[in-house]
């Protein structure tokens, strides 16, 4: 039987077929960050994403917006609109894509989650928590879900999620690289600092949505604070803030930062409050931490003193995009130690590799640096 060389090629090469496609068919188990075993056919092709968004689409490529079937994109559109814009002129299926509520308002909605079927979920481990009552309509509809975590802000959260996100898309490859790139930057600058074996500057950072006038969310062990950390800053607001929250004006007068970095967005509700990122100009920049420089007190700081404070982009954190703001905030804390490193190429580079769009505006800048402007 199937003596003809080409008949018995033709059968295996069915059996073949038959085979991948079992394969390919069956559940792989993985693990997600909060060391859940999840089984699910690889790869997702109808996913929902909680949160995330530029770090799933870095890290599917293309045709990853194609599979999304539902999001949650509310607090990305309202911080984030002009980036958000970017988007959907390059992928205009974004638009399209059903929102299913924000986790943060409590709107975040399971019945819309169940209509549009994914075969996956993806979620920021604070949603999981938040949402974990309703969370077994999920496992009772056989819905898998996976939880990934860039808000912690460490290194190996940061790695696991990215290669987590490569594993259910399909692009382990390519999530591999854009880790190990990362691991390379964050090493480079703790080798660095290791190696220099000095007192770690006091460093102070907050979030300047609310404007001078009043203190907003400053950053303990999460965040601002685990950054600060990674760029081998003392956090001044680690005594006081456990996680996030605001520091009291004399608490942090008392403490003397030598650095300050105010972090804002592009959508701001204050004309005095921290504006950065997308289309934002280096001299509404300039002019806003200027605001932040004349607070009650604040002339007496070292880092005020001294001329660092610095302006940073709050839409680049909790992503592993978080690279250059880190690169930003060793070079502020050790200017001696990084004049090789350029954190805003850092950041354009990432874009230019893994993302369709092409941002332009003020993403970080010392109250100095725009004065040279």
């Amino acid at each position: 039987m199937f003596r003809h060389p080409l008949a018995r090629l033709l059968l295996l090469g069915q059996l073949a077929l038959v085979s991948w496609m079992a394969q390919a068919n069956s559940p792989v188990e993985v693990e997600d960050v909060m060391g859940r075993k999840v089984s699910l056919n690889l790869p997702a092709s109808r996913i929902v994403l909680g949160f995330y968004p530029e770090d799933y689409l870095a890290v599917a490529g293309e045709g990853g917006a194609d599979r999304l079937v539902g999001m949650s994109r509310g607090w990305f559109v309202k911080s984030r609109p002009a980036i958000w814009s970017l988007y959907v002129a390059k992928e205009p299926q974004l638009a399209k894509v059903p929102d299913l509520g924000n986790v943060q308002d409590q709107s975040f909605s399971i019945e819309k989650t169940l209509a549009v079927k994914p075969d996956l979920v993806i979620l920021a481990k604070w949603q999981y928590e938040a949402l974990a009552p309703d969370l077994p309509r999920f496992e009772q509809a056989g819905i898998p879900v996976v939880v990934v975590d860039y808000n912690a802000q460490t290194l190996a959260l940061h790695m696991a999620s990215t290669l987590l996100l490569g594993k259910v898309t399909g692009q382990e490859a390519r999530a591999q690289k854009m880790a190990d790139e990362y691991k390379a930057k964050i090493d480079t600058i703790t080798s660095r600092i290791a190696a220099a074996k000095r007192q770690p500057p006091r460093v102070y950072i907050e979030l300047g949505d609310k404007g001078p006038a009043d203190y907003s969310y400053t950053y303990g062990k999460d965040m601002w604070g685990a950054m600060a950390l990674l760029a081998g800053g003392d956090n001044v607001a680690a005594p006081f803030v456990d996680r996030w929250g605001p520091m009291h004006p004399e608490q942090l007068l008392a403490s003397k930062p030598e650095v300050i970095l105010m972090a804002g967005y592009e959508s701001v509700s204050s004309a005095e409050a921290m504006q950065v990122g997308q289309d934002i100009s280096a001299q509404t920049v300039l002019r806003r931490l200027q605001g932040f420089a004349a607070r009650p007190g604040w002339s007496e700081l070292p880092a005020v003193q001294q001329g660092r404070l610095y302006a940073v982009y709050h839409g680049a954190t909790r992503s592993i995009m978080d690279a250059a703001l880190i690169e930003f905030m060793a070079k502020a804390l050790y200017p001696d130690l990084f004049q090789d490193i350029d954190p805003l190429a850092t950041y354009q580079d990432f874009y230019r590799h893994y993302l369709p769009i092409r941002p332009q505006g003020t993403f970080m800048l010392g109250i100095k640096q725009g004065e040279a402007n």
